[in-house]
């Protein structure tokens, strides 16, 4: 008899509610417990937390004598592969941000905070310590078991192992920011020589008192008070965004499954109220009372509320990522009737063509020629005219290189000054004096279009080039 499927039906039911009375709603007065089961959303959890490795490890990448991707804050360059972008183009930098801003409003409108639940740093990094966290003091019941004991050595020894792996994930997080803006290998050997900036030294410790802090103990309470993305989602979200909810319709009245009442008898929807979807929760709320500041859209809940049907051969589904409107009978909209995610959309590709735009006319080189002004112009005792410039060439190459200046545009022109090259220094700017004669009878007006050329060759024997127009002044 104690295997038949009535008795196994009994057994899950006793297994769920032994433990349901422990799982409580958050109100932050007390800390949470996550617990952990597989399920299909959390394997997609931790795959998507792998976006976070190359964080840790492109600062180990090189490319020819330096690091290939270095944003090199005291020069004012940033080094991308073989690109090197200098502060007069970092306008690309707000058209990247204005990308992933408007990438966040789009995917927050179609799925809800799946930011917030699978890629934030602070939901990745909580996730990372309470993993560690579950596999020296167990699992929840266990570890409120622990904090609540008195302290002896074994208490002392888990707590202290927890702690210092904290520290160390801290400290890897801190340095390995850091390694995005100093050479990663000139930093590691800076630390082992306690020869450490004072900048770099600052920035790495505030990084691990923040990790440590948010990660290892605010953990939810950071998603719900800290971080202004829960306050402003409300409003970019709309009836026909997909996200993890409760079917009321299926599970309400809940009820709990008493012994011996086979499913065909009961007069209550699917919810079973064991509360396995706040004990998953890793912000300890209830998706059931609908959607919440405090959801994340990590849809664990999901995972467990699958796994209690599939024990009590029922539908699966009773939580899932659905839109209210789905949910409440109507049809679904589609994404052609939904101008937000058209304006959405456009701001992304004017982004991306302004950043694919600006990548592919990067110079290598480039001058800038500011005309002097006192005085306008100088007549020579030739009878030619003079008009002096400061031709500024700014070298964005890593190496050195020879630039020519040259220029064309008016008849009989003769620029002084530039017998020589000019020797610009890799990712800055070298000025040079230059004079440009032009016999009187060949300036047809006050003012003439004049086009100024540099040229130069680098290590790989390739041409670069650089014009900018500018005026020459001669008298009325």
């Amino acid at each position: 008899m104690s295997n038949s499927p009535q008795s196994k039906h009994d057994a899950v039911v006793d297994e769920l509610y032994a433990e349901a009375i422990h799982w409580k709603i958050n109100t932050g007065e007390e800390k949470i417990h996550a617990k952990r089961i597989p399920g299909t959303w959390r394997a997609l959890k931790w795959i998507a937390s792998l976006v976070w490795v190359p964080f840790f490890l492109v600062p180990y990448l090189r490319w020819d004598d330096r690091q290939a991707i270095l944003f090199d804050i005291p020069h004012r360059q940033f080094h991308l592969l073989g690109v090197t972008i200098l502060p007069q183009d970092f306008w690309m930098l707000s058209l990247l941000l204005l990308f992933f801003a408007i990438l966040l409003a789009v995917i927050t409108a179609l799925a809800g905070r799946v930011w917030c639940g699978f890629f934030c740093f602070q939901t990745v990094w909580t996730d990372v310590f309470t993993w560690v966290e579950e596999k020296l003091e167990g699992p929840p019941q266990k570890r409120i078991k622990l904090d609540q004991g008195a302290l002896n050595f074994t208490k002392l020894r888990i707590k202290v192992t927890k702690h210092a792996i904290w520290l160390v994930v801290s400290a890897l997080t801190g340095i390995s920011f850091v390694a995005w803006f100093i050479d990663v290998y000139q930093l590691w050997a800076d630390i082992f020589s306690f020869n450490l900036g004072i900048t770099a030294g600052v920035t790495i410790l505030l990084f691990i008192g923040g990790t440590y802090g948010l990660a290892g103990y605010l953990r939810e309470q950071t998603c719900f008070w800290l971080c202004p993305y829960a306050r402003i989602q409300g409003v970019m979200v709309d009836n026909t965004t997909a996200v993890p909810t409760y079917d009321f319709h299926r599970g309400e009245p809940r009820g709990r499954v008493k012994k011996g009442v086979k499913d065909a008898e009961r007069t209550t929807g699917d919810c079973v109220d064991c509360n396995q979807c706040v004990a998953v929760c890793p912000t300890g709320v209830d998706i059931r009372h609908g959607q919440q500041e405090g959801c994340i859209t990590c849809a664990l809940c999901i995972d467990a509320c699958d796994a209690v049907m599939e024990k009590l051969d029922r539908p699966k589904g009773l939580i899932r990522y659905e839109s209210l409107d789905v949910l409440n009978g109507k049809e679904e909209r589609p994404l052609l009737k939904r101008p937000r995610v058209w304006i959405y959309s456009l701001v992304l590709l004017f982004s991306l063509a302004g950043i694919g735009y600006g990548m592919a006319s990067l110079d290598a080189i480039e001058i800038k020629v500011i005309h002097s002004r006192q005085p306008l112009y100088v007549l020579q005792s030739d009878g030619s005219v003079q008009n002096k410039y400061v031709i500024k060439v700014l070298n964005k190459m890593t190496e050195k290189l020879d630039v020519t200046i040259t220029a064309s545009g008016i008849d009989g022109i003769v620029v002084v000054g530039t017998d020589e090259p000019v020797s610009a220094r890799k990712g800055m700017v070298t000025p040079r004096t230059v004079f440009v004669r032009i016999p009187r009878e060949n300036i047809k007006t006050e003012s003439q279009p004049l086009t100024f050329y540099a040229e130069a060759t680098d290590s790989s024997g390739t041409k670069l080039k650089s014009e900018r127009i500018s005026v020459f002044i001669g008298p009325k």
